[in-house]
């Protein structure tokens, strides 16, 4: 009896020995590393299991042991709500917080970019931009607002425009200028979608069923465009731009030539800081002084005044306007030629006014 007292004594003591071990061994991978000032990332994918997401864990860094970790996770039946993303962790974190930010998907926000474009700028304006600020690859990005076969099915917008090869760019004033605020690494397909989407929001903003009512208006969406991008390029002031659609229109009326420098400009390889007569004679189907109509397509991207003006232009019987030399950047408009030749001479006076 003595030896088999000593024998169940023996393994009692192993029995407690073996549990305080595997105790000690559960509290000591439950225990967070030390703390250190050290970020660690761990991107989780869509669809990885707890048992990935553990082993992953321990192998960055973030906990010590993954056969605990998922231990746990069944103790406290958690694992179901995880979410997937890019997580910032720091050594010293516990089993809980992980738990707690991998539930709520508290993810490291995305880096983003942010780039203006101003109003009235061209495509090409917009490409030179963004390649400056490094966002695009210029010759890329135009050549994605030329050949636009790839919007088929993503843009409503780019339907709408006409397949007219005299149109310099297919993109032109379809592109809205704002402040815009994306991801970083973000596609020039991703950026241009990104404009369409706006320009089709303010769109629908101005008229919210718009194509019923360029319908009524005997309006298609790339004349409005081609319209308020002549506007935006004519005028600085914004009170005078109803007064310059309604010219624009007026004339279109009366069978005149639209005549309006800013085509001409757009139609030079490169814009000159003044127009000579020799300029005016440029073959090109936006020179607006030897063909009649509105040119085949935008020469700018519209700002939502120029939209608006467009759409609701001015009733008047003016047919010309000339700019004011006094800086002001107004016009003087006029309905009829002598008045407009008065007009030309005054405003060469005004600044001394």
């Amino acid at each position: 009896m003595k030896t088999g007292t000593k024998v169940i004594t023996a393994f009692l003591i192993l029995i407690i020995v073996a549990g305080a071990g595997v105790i000690g061994y559960v509290w000591n991978g439950m225990q967070p590393l030390p703390i250190e000032e050290r970020e660690i990332t761990v991107t989780i994918e869509p669809g990885t299991g707890t048992s990935s997401i553990a082993s992953r864990l321990e192998a960055e860094g973030v906990i010590k042991n993954a056969l605990i970790f998922k231990g746990y996770l069944k103790y406290k039946n958690e694992g179901s709500r995880f979410q997937a993303g890019t997580y910032a962790f720091y050594p010293g974190v516990t089993h809980d917080e992980i738990i707690a930010r991998l539930n709520q998907g508290d993810v490291v926000p995305d880096k983003m970019i942010r780039f203006t474009i101003p109003e009235g700028y061209t495509v090409a304006q917009i490409a030179d931009k963004l390649a400056d600020e490094g966002y695009v690859n210029k010759d890329t990005f135009l050549k994605l607002t030329d050949d636009i076969a790839w919007l088929s099915g993503q843009s409503g917008l780019a339907a709408q425009i006409p397949a007219d090869d005299s149109i310099k760019h297919s993109l032109e004033g379809y592109l809205f200028p704002e402040t815009y605020e994306m991801k970083e690494g973000s596609s020039e397909k991703e950026i241009i979608l990104r404009m369409l989407g706006e320009m089709e929001q303010q769109l629908n903003g101005i008229l919210p069923d718009w194509e019923t009512e360029l319908k009524n208006k005997s309006l298609t969406l790339h004349q409005w465009l081609t319209a308020a991008s002549l506007i935006e390029r004519e005028v600085v002031v914004e009170e005078e731009r109803p007064l310059v659609a309604g010219v624009i229109f007026n004339r279109i009326d009366q069978g005149m030539r639209l005549q309006i420098d800013a085509t001409v400009q757009y139609a030079l390889d490169k814009p000159k800081e003044r127009l000579y007569y020799k300029d005016l004679d440029i073959e090109s189907p936006y020179n607006t002084y030897q063909i009649d109509g509105l040119p085949p397509g935008p020469i700018a991207s519209p700002s939502s005044a120029s939209l608006v003006a467009a759409i609701w232009p001015e009733s008047t019987d003016y047919l010309f306007y000339v700019t004011k030399k006094d800086g002001s950047y107004t016009h003087l408009f006029a309905k009829t030629y002598e008045e407009h030749l008065k007009n030309i001479e005054k405003s060469k006076h005004t600044a001394g006014e």
